[in-house]
């Protein structure tokens, strides 16, 4: 994706992308500092809050994060229980406010902080939106310029929603502000067109940077195809309730 000029607002009250559970000390943001410039290219600058020094602003170029690590115990215990994992401890890393287009950029930054304090740690990353587990072997090494949407969503497929039908969903645009979104094929059709069709959609999506209108279409030009929206419902796959738009095509 390419650099914007326009910087986002960093806020600590952005719902979390990863929580990162870990044993022993945090790595100090020095050694985030080094790992990503070796990794990226920097400069990285680390900004930590007046009077609370795990809580920390992470800055490279127009992107931004938000850190805390470690959260406090008080509040994690019963999400550390829920995750099922035997790490001590846990931070978190949540993006920056930025307008629904600048989305990719800011999300793949904040899974690019999110990447070094996993392997710093030896840890856990838990990605929150599509409910996956990252060890620190599992991370996409890709440049700084290459997105790709299906590195930030799932697709799954879930053949008893609909009688002679599966259904296939997508778990993670609303990382960007999106809804999520979904196609119902017969039975017996190969899984693997629906994820196509999904992360194909997903990706021109971001590109348009807003979740399109019942009745409109949009082209997905590397399967030649024309895509329509058409459905909106919510509905709870992952436990919460979320927006789904239907697509045909």
């Amino acid at each position: 994706m390419r650099i914007r000029k326009k910087t986002p607002k960093p806020s600590a009250k952005r719902p979390p992308l990863y929580f990162v559970g870990y044993r022993g000390a945090a790595p100090a943001t020095e050694e985030l500092k080094l790992w990503y410039e070796r990794e990226y290219g920097g400069p990285l600058s680390v900004r930590h809050e007046e009077g609370s020094p795990e809580s920390w602003q992470a800055t490279h170029g127009p992107w931004s994060a938000h850190v805390v690590m470690p959260l406090p115990m008080t509040h994690v215990a019963d999400v550390m229980k829920q995750l099922a994992w035997e790490h001590e401890r846990m931070g978190a890393v949540a993006p920056s406010l930025a307008a629904p287009r600048d989305m990719p950029d800011t999300v793949l930054f904040a899974a690019r902080v999110a990447r070094g304090l996993t392997l710093l740690t030896q840890g856990t990353a838990y990605d929150v939106t599509t409910q996956a587990y990252v060890n620190p072997s599992d991370w996409k090494d890709r440049p700084m310029t290459a997105f790709m949407a299906d590195d930030h969503m799932t697709v799954t497929h879930d053949d008893s929603a609909r009688p002679d039908h599966v259904w296939s969903y997508s778990l993670g645009l609303t990382k960007f502000g999106l809804d999520e979104i979904e196609v119902f094929q017969r039975k017996g059709l190969p899984e693997s067109t629906a994820k196509e069709l999904l992360v194909e959609s997903a990706t021109e999506l971001l590109r348009m940077g807003q979740s399109p209108k019942v009745g409109s279409a949009f082209h997905l030009p590397l399967l030649g195809r024309t895509v329509r929206v058409v459905n909106y419902r919510t509905a709870a796959p992952a436990g919460r309730m979320l927006g789904f738009r239907e697509l045909q095509g």
